[in-house]
């Protein structure tokens, strides 16, 4: 069965541009451009998301600094081999771009918040390694899930996703292999990086906030098992 590699992987988000654009890589005389884009959260902070966009999307100053922009595209990842370490990075790889005119009404910007999904990233992907479960000292339950979604030319993407509560409790008895549907959001989060010297550094992580999680394994079984006994009889 062929498979529909937007389906499997698809977001929006919606943020203002924060920084300035910088050159990422050429493919076949077709140059590619990254920035980052704050999305704020309803916590009153913001996620600081990297894109990676070609330049047949982008116009002279759509990138300026505080422009607000709705991305549509895929949250991708690719190695990276540093100083004979290979590392995983993850940019949200955008397809499509606008621009978003803002308005002096404050009504009509209040409307346009609860109209528009400002972060919200879908994903069908395979468990490649055996979810982690821990709780946090103050009872809080967190599961580590690594998803990788295919993607066309034999290619797929390796994306770290978080879950809390009823989901992490779910996702640690998710065997490798298994096929779910996720829907949640693109998030950053600030670590500590130890070396054994004794020195640290301070990095930066994407992963997807579980909001939903589904298994859709089993229902490709039965439906599977179903068309078997219709055959049979």
């Amino acid at each position: 069965m062929d498979t529909n590699y937007l389906e499997n992987n698809y977001l929006t988000l919606v943020g203002k541009v924060t920084g300035e654009k910088r050159f990422s890589h050429e493919i076949y005389g077709e140059s590619f451009y990254s920035f980052n884009l704050s999305i704020p959260r309803l916590s009153g902070n913001s996620d600081i998301i990297p894109i990676t966009i070609s330049e047949r999307l982008i116009k002279e100053d759509t990138l300026q600094e505080g422009k607000k922009l709705v991305i549509k595209g895929q949250f991708r990842s690719y190695n990276s081999y540093q100083n004979e370490k290979n590392r995983l990075i993850l940019t949200v790889f955008a397809k499509d771009i606008v621009e978003v005119n803002e308005t002096e009404n404050e009504e009509e910007n209040d409307i346009a918040r609860k109209d528009i999904i400002t972060n919200e990233v879908v994903l069908i992907g395979y468990i490649c390694k055996k979810p982690i479960y821990r709780q946090t000292p103050f009872g809080r339950e967190i599961a580590d899930v690594l998803l990788a979604v295919n993607r066309s030319y034999n290619k797929s993407d390796y994306i770290p996703c978080i879950a809390w509560g009823r989901n992490a409790r779910f996702c640690q008895n998710l065997e490798v292999g298994s096929q779910v549907k996720v829907v949640g959001r693109v998030q950053s989060r600030s670590y500590e990086k130890k070396y054994e010297d004794g020195t640290s550094e301070t990095r930066v992580a994407y992963e997807v906030s579980i909001g939903s999680l589904e298994v859709i394994e089993e229902k490709n079984n039965e439906n599977e098992e179903a068309q078997e006994n219709k055959e049979a009889v």
